[in-house]
């Protein structure tokens, strides 16, 4: 039961840290899944700012709502499908921030420019269809395209992130928004002009691949979640 009762405390902190960090707003969700079960908890449709321990829904993998009062969001396909293919995930993030959206509508794929995109080595695929994730159909569809992969950017919708537990997926999204905002600015910087983008190479982005190892997860995850928690729940 406590157990249980942390995750509900990590879901409800990874949805007020999208909207806190600017990944997402009004829309957007993070949900975790509950050790060894095909079940998975997230938030009602409601802001990620406004995602409370005490209001959560418990689904499967199926898409239906085993516990929990509400509704929820429409795009809960991304999460139940991906858990379906993924035994490995333990967490997974949805959010629209705006530099990774740029990057999908300008057709500049992600590259490593900086030391914490490390973990992106394997690539960031971009799943091309415009639309929302509102089918079962979809969510597979959406889970293929992330296949093993940490991350997958939907082109004009923002990105989805998986890993082993909601803490690192949340790190990770943070990571992939300060990396394409770092590309889109490396990008202005050099008039447009991606080849004068120094990106690190192969053997340099290996050197970095360990930034979602446990103790830099840690680290970041104490950092975010504190700055969510000392933002006053009015203001969000």
């Amino acid at each position: 039961m406590e157990s249980e009762l942390s995750l509900r405390r990590d879901v409800a902190l990874a949805n007020r840290i999208l909207e806190r960090f600017g990944l997402a707003s009004a829309f957007g969700h993070a949900s975790a899944r509950i050790p060894g079960t095909d079940r998975f908890i997230m938030p009602t449709r409601r802001s990620p700012g406004l995602a409370d321990e005490d209001d959560l829904l418990v689904l499967d993998t199926g898409g239906k709502v085993l516990s929990g009062t509400g509704q929820p969001n429409s795009e809960f396909w991304i999460h139940a499908r991906i858990y379906a293919a993924r035994p490995d995930v333990g967490g997974v993030v949805h959010a629209h921030p705006p530099a990774s959206i740029a990057l999908t509508q300008i057709g500049e794929p992600h590259r490593i420019v900086h030391n914490s995109a490390g973990p992106f080595i394997d690539g960031v695929p971009v799943y091309e269809r415009i639309g929302l994730i509102r089918s079962r159909e979809l969510g597979d569809e959406l889970a293929g395209k992330l296949s093993t992969r940490l991350a997958v950017m939907m082109r004009g919708h923002g990105f989805t992130t998986a890993h082993r537990d909601l803490r690192s997926a949340t790190v990770a999204a943070c990571y992939l928004e300060e990396s394409a905002d770092l590309q889109i600015r490396m990008l202005a910087a050099a008039g447009g002009d991606a080849a004068r983008i120094r990106a690190y190479t192969t053997e340099e982005a290996e050197r970095v691949r360990d930034q979602m190892g446990p103790n830099v997860v840690a680290r970041a995850w104490e950092y975010y979640s504190a700055a969510a928690e000392a933002r006053p729940r009015e203001a969000r």
